[in-house]
């Protein structure tokens, strides 16, 4: 009876072996689909799409399942979102975390970086670390994403075309009162300065 049990056991740790190296397979399958906005391994060549490349796994799938239930607003997100299983979305996740950040090369406005700078640290350091380097509790990558992307983003959430965690749109609206409109502006500016 043990001769039987041992076989059984070293098939099953064959199998599981096997379906994580699939499941790596085919994130990386369905991570390289995303290539044609998001860029090759997530790192975007566009001005309107961001990069997505060492997003936090658990960000990746909040972030595809507010684009499945039209949380988040979004011209193709949500039509794209909608093929993928939960199981697939998780796959992705994994392949994305496991590659390199790397910062758009792309034209800033120095000025207003400067003021930019001292904007992210009087509102957003708290929840977007590392001058928004770091990706923490779903805050995502801001430091070298493109500026166009930035701008629509930081517009939409002034105007409430898309939805924000209460403390955001309450530092937001303090610094715009403070600041003007124009320090939206100065925020993207600083990002998109960041390498």
């Amino acid at each position: 009876m043990k001769k039987a049990v041992i076989p059984a056991l070293l098939l099953v740790a064959g199998l599981s072996v096997s379906l994580s190296s699939a499941q790596a397979a085919d994130g990386a399958m369905l991570g390289n689909t995303c290539a044609g906005c998001h860029g090759t391994n997530g790192v975007s060549s566009g001005p309107a799409s961001p990069t997505i490349s060492a997003l936090e796994k658990d960000t990746f799938v909040d972030m595809m399942n507010s684009f499945k239930s039209g949380d988040r607003p979004s011209t193709i997100m949500k039509r794209i979102a909608d093929g993928y299983t939960d199981e697939e979305i998780a796959a992705m996740a994994d392949f994305f975390a496991s590659k390199p950040y790397k910062a758009a090369d792309q034209k800033f406005d120095a000025d207003k970086a400067a003021a930019g700078k001292k904007l992210h640290k009087d509102y957003c350091e708290k929840c977007h670390e590392e001058n928004g380097t770091f990706d923490s509790d779903g805050s995502a990558i801001l430091a070298g994403q493109w500026k166009t992307y930035l701008d629509y983003n930081l517009a939409d959430f002034q105007a409430g075309d898309r939805p924000s965690p209460k403390k955001m749109a309450k530092k937001m609206k303090k610094m715009v009162g403070k600041h003007g409109v124009g320090s939206l502006e100065d925020l993207s500016n600083y990002y998109a300065s960041q390498k």
